[in-house]
């Protein structure tokens, strides 16, 4: 299995011996030893992925990299996020998947209102398995612990991924943009509820939450 680490807090380094990884297009900044890359079809497998990816817009597009040696990738000055998955899920903004195991499964699940009231299709890109995924955001991430007692409450603009037993649902709210006058319409915002990790980033990307 491929080893992730972070160079620093916005490259990704990779140690492969013949293993494969998945990462996003044009991410890759350098690398040692002998790679083969290639441009995968879409950003979740199978024909499921890639009608869903045709009916939302998802633009999320992948490539493989798969030999011997180090490969470094980064995006845009992004932070970098380790993710580690035991067997579960992953729930990720396909702009902010930045790499995964070769043998991590992606895809995308139905969401509902959130992809209607941010502008980027009714679909989240999921990420399964056991392995590693980075993730990046703007700004570190902060990792929110969701617990049955405490409910979390996030802005659309800010999230980034979630993983756990969570259950996610929307409601109307205000933001600061729209306290701020910015805003031109319902505001909506993004609950969690049980248990499990939200990572959330200390700025917002520009959506159309709350102008709906």
């Amino acid at each position: 299995m491929a080893m992730f680490r972070l160079q620093s807090s916005k490259v990704l380094a990779v140690d492969m011996t013949g293993d494969a990884v998945k990462a996003k297009n044009g991410s890759m900044v350098a690398y040692d030893g002998e790679m083969a890359f290639k441009k995968l079809s879409g950003g979740g497998e199978g024909i499921r992925g890639m009608v869903t990816r045709r009916l939302t817009g998802e633009q999320m597009t992948l490539m493989e990299v798969k030999g011997r040696g180090t490969c470094w990738f980064a995006d845009r000055a992004s932070e970098i996020n380790l993710v580690g998955l035991q067997g579960d899920r992953l729930y990720v903004e396909s702009s902010n998947l930045l790499a995964t195991d070769g043998g991590l499964r992606t895809g995308t699940e139905f969401t509902g209102l959130r992809g209607a009231s941010q502008g980027n299709g009714l679909f989240t890109t999921t990420v399964e398995g056991h392995g590693q995924a980075a993730i990046v955001s703007d700004g570190p991430a902060v990792v929110l612990r969701v617990s049955p007692q405490y409910p979390l409450t996030v802005d659309p603009g800010a999230y980034v991924a979630h993983q756990g037993n969570l259950r996610q649902s929307f409601q109307s709210g205000v933001t600061f943009r729209t306290l701020m006058g910015e805003g031109g319409g319902e505001a909506f915002q993004m609950r969690f509820e049980g248990d499990g990790l939200v990572y959330v980033q200390p700025s917002e990307r520009n959506t159309i939450a709350g102008d709906v």
